[in-house]
């Protein structure tokens, strides 16, 4: 059968949503990697499957890669998804549930959403790193060994390992030529979504990135929560602060109470459609889930 769904984003950031709800979809990294063909496909930088309340929460959120890996968190599509929530019930609060854990989502007045992203996992055995090390200032550089072009990047896990360099420009360094190898460094057994992050100030940082799996994005959720945790532990920035993404800003806030990571921002509805159950038979042996 043909299965409807929405393309939305988050600040450019992508997303191909399918509401599983009422007609449950078997979806496997096959017929993800089709759906994301920007060519023969419709594209996206993740796609998210939306599930039934389940344990406690008002939904289940499952995401996929454009690569068909299956991952833990997507801090944009989860203010997508809670967006939609937000519309049919017609509540200001929600909870979601996702394999990087139960994400508590508020609608505010002004229709951003904000995402309670939870605590960063911080030591070296949680991003995770191939060996014991500080996270603050990690053992990685690019380029001659006696002047580094990028060197000694923070990492933190967001619900997903992300690597930070700070540096002087952000604009100067070629995300597309480094991103990919980056990602697949021998430090990061899970591979790791790459931040480049300049400081405008005590509450302002800029910041692009190289998404696992997807590639340049113009916008990443939890890269943008990473980026606050790191530059408040190395005293670079406040604990809320905003992050210039390639697609526009969100405001971050690392919470001191409780250590959660608050990500503000908005949603979009770009369009909606239909896929065709062959996306679907040709992971299924012929026969659309």
């Amino acid at each position: 059968m043909d299965v409807p769904f929405l393309k939305m984003n988050g600040l450019g950031n992508d997303f191909v949503i399918i509401d599983a709800r009422k007609t449950p979809i078997s979806m496997t990294a096959e017929a993800a990697r089709l759906i994301g063909d920007r060519h023969r496909g419709v594209g996206y930088d993740q796609l998210l499957l939306i599930g039934g309340a389940k344990n406690g929460a008002d939904a289940e959120m499952r995401i996929w890669n454009a690569d068909g890996d299956e991952v833990e968190s997507c801090g944009n599509g989860t203010r997508c998804v809670a967006s939609l929530v937000f519309g049919e019930t017609g509540k200001s609060q929600m909870t979601l549930w996702t394999k990087g854990g139960l994400l508590e989502c508020t609608r505010q007045e002004d229709g951003r959403v904000t995402v309670d992203m939870g605590e960063p996992k911080l030591d070296w055995q949680d991003i995770p790193l191939a060996e014991r090390m500080d996270t603050r200032t990690i053992d990685i550089k690019v380029g001659p060994i006696d002047a580094p072009v990028l060197f000694a990047p923070s990492a933190v896990n967001m619900g997903n390992p992300h690597c930070i360099f700070f540096v002087d420009n952000a604009e100067t360094h070629d995300l597309k030529k480094i991103g990919p190898m980056l990602e697949y460094h021998p430090m990061f057994p899970e591979r790791a979504n790459i931040t480049i992050a300049q400081i405008n100030s005590k509450g302002e940082i800029r910041a692009r990135v190289w998404e696992r799996g997807a590639g340049q994005t113009l916008a990443c959720g939890t890269a943008a929560c990473a980026t606050a945790v790191a530059a408040a532990r190395r005293r670079m920035a406040d604990r809320k602060v905003r992050i210039v993404l390639d697609g526009g800003p969100l405001d971050i806030e690392w919470r001191e109470s409780d250590n959660h990571v608050l990500m503000t921002g908005p949603v979009e509805l770009s369009f909606t459609g239909v896929l065709p159950a062959r996306y679907f038979e040709a992971q299924s042996g012929g026969k659309a889930s």
